[in-house]
């Protein structure tokens, strides 16, 4: 968990400040995941800091949602294209991502839990 509240630091993706008396604020849970090797063994404990966004509603708290995602035929495309040209592909790992946009409104979040 700490790795993660690191991660928000080092990426400036928030700021703490006091609680706005005027505008909404969306609380946040821990997400908790086990990470296996081949075997099945559990390495290690990962968690994920999201925000209760199920508190919000349309057209109130937000006009709009995007979340990029990968689509299989799109994967497919970039296999078959780099096979073709005899590319190597190889695969990573995030450890966390974020994406490079910035809010035009305030939005305020909760501590998460236990911090």
């Amino acid at each position: 968990m700490q790795d993660e509240l690191n991660q928000f630091e080092r990426s400036q993706v928030w700021h703490l400040v006091p609680r706005s008396k005027d505008g909404s604020v969306i609380g946040t849970k821990w997400v908790i995941r086990n990470k296996l090797d081949e075997d099945g063994t559990v390495t290690r404990n990962k968690a994920g800091l999201v925000v209760q966004g199920y508190i919000q509603e349309e057209g109130i708290d937000y006009d709009e949602t995007f979340a990029p995602v990968a689509r299989l035929e799109v994967l497919r495309l970039l296999i078959a294209f780099a096979a073709y040209m005899e590319f190597t592909l190889h695969q990573m790992d995030v450890k966390s991502a974020f994406l490079n946009g910035y809010l035009k409104e305030e939005l305020f979040v909760k501590q998460p839990p236990g911090f």
